[in-house]
């Protein structure tokens, strides 16, 4: 016998998979990645969470479904930012029955708790994940940490799981978790809601700005989580690194409508400019990098925009550059 887990790598997630494994049911974990659930790789920290509770763990690619079906057009609407959690939530349950057949699995967990977000866990909410994901109360989809505060589900009535040995937590206050966390020995686990970038005013701010100007892709994502983002005069978006590992982070960035703008012979960030950008916009993005770097304002310096040199001074200061900040 094997289940599917929806796993974010959080004491919750963690929890209903060693629930489950301590019934001898096999488990592969499930990371749906929708391309916002962090700012950096987290593939191998996951992984070992995964099988610190028993689990085998796979990373499941489900962005551009997310974007074109479900960011922007949700049910149920969004939370306190651009946070569409039940839709995205029964998308990804809907995603674990399509993988059950490659599996072999027969059933999907998940490690929603009753009332842990206002949200999401609702009692009215997971029902209405559970009706999304075209799925019933007594069907296939078990939350062992609640579920002996909700129907018996299918896994429970055909004996493949015990719901004696089921939990009944209910509620924000995290006690009973953090109790079996010491007890089972896990070190390490995502702080709750902690994960998701959608739920982070500063990126959802940054999403409202770009849509104002282009139509979102799936290659968009990958921008928006790093850099000094600024609107210059026609529209276009310049993207300045702010350290060495946001350099780092943006070299790797392959994007269609973006090339980098390189420093010659100067210290400083990394930055893309939209490859449409006109010749005024050009000036300006590089007068903005030359600002966030060590040159001397009454110098003239060198920067590659693609195949183009342009040469340029820095502005005076950095209170220059802020009316551009997208």
């Amino acid at each position: 016998m094997r289940a599917l887990a929806l796993f974010s790598g959080g004491l919750d997630s963690m929890l209903a998979i060693k629930l489950i494994t301590l019934q001898n049911i096999e488990v592969t974990a499930l990371f749906i990645d929708v391309g916002f659930g962090s700012r950096n790789d987290k593939s191998e920290i996951l992984k070992k969470r995964a099988e610190m509770v028993g689990a085998d763990f796979e990373i499941i690619d489900a962005k551009e479904g997310f974007v074109q079906n479900i960011l922007f057009n949700p049910k149920y609407g969004y939370g306190k930012n651009f946070n569409p959690c039940i839709d995205c939530h029964a998308n990804m349950i809907r995603v674990a029955k399509t993988l059950l057949p490659k599996y072999n699995a027969s059933f999907i967990i998940t490690g929603e708790v009753i009332g842990q977000r206002p949200m999401s866990q609702r009692v009215e909410a997971i029902k209405q994940v559970t009706s999304l994901a075209n799925e019933s109360e007594e069907g296939i989809i078990l939350r062992p940490l609640s579920a002996k505060k909700m129907p018996i589900t299918k896994p429970e009535k055909e004996g493949w799981v015990d719901r004696e040995k089921l939990l009944a937590i209910q509620g924000r206050n995290r006690e009973i978790q953090l109790k079996l966390a010491k007890e089972y020995g896990f070190t390490e686990y995502e702080s709750p809601g902690g994960g998701c970038l959608l739920t982070d005013i500063g990126f959802s701010n940054r999403i409202k700005e770009h849509i104002k100007y282009r139509n979102f892709t799936i290659e968009d994502i990958e921008i928006l989580k790093v850099g000094r983002h600024f609107r210059l005069k026609d529209g276009a978006k310049l993207i300045v690194g702010r350290n060495r590992e946001e350099n780092e982070r943006i070299a790797k960035i392959k994007h269609p409508n973006f090339n980098f703008i390189k420093l010659i012979n100067l210290v400083g960030p990394l930055s893309m400019l939209e490859k449409d950008a006109t010749e005024e916009e050009r000036e300006l993005a590089s007068r903005i990098i030359l600002t966030y770097t060590k040159a001397k304002k009454d110098e003239i310096y060198s920067l590659k925009f693609g195949n183009e040199i342009i040469r340029n001074s820095p502005f005076e200061s950095k209170e220059m550059c802020r009316s551009y900040f997208a």
